[in-house]
């Protein structure tokens, strides 16, 4: 069946469905840009203080929070916990690149270029 032959009833209800999922796709992408400024200032504080860039058991409360967090709104806590998972990883990335950059001497009056 082509969308011709759908009923225009249904293509508009479609259509306003798609919008809807579209807008949502949009929240999600922003909502994520603001998550990674939020940890790209962790990983700021933790190079120049020296932490460790993964701290397993604040993940791990993360994970379980994000689990009851999906049951409660209806969503599998499998699919959350994978989503959360990923994102996880990427920002200890982010973290270990950013405790790199920062191993490396720091700029002072009598070094200007950290050298």
């Amino acid at each position: 069946m082509t969308t011709r032959n759908i009923d225009a009833s249904v293509m508009a209800e479609l259509d306003r469905l798609r919008g809807s999922i579209d807008n949502i796709d949009a929240a999600v992408v922003y909502m994520l840009a603001e998550r990674f400024k939020c940890t790209q200032e962790v990983g700021e504080l933790k190079a120049r203080h020296q932490l460790p860039t993964a701290d397993p058991a604040r993940e791990g409360r993360q994970i379980e929070r994000l689990r009851q967090l999906a049951e409660s709104a209806r969503l599998d806590p499998a699919f959350a916990e994978k989503l959360l998972t990923f994102i996880i990883a990427e920002v200890i990335r982010h973290h270990e690149t950013i405790a790199a950059q920062t191993d490396a001497p720091a700029a002072t009056p009598d070094r200007p270029h950290g050298v």
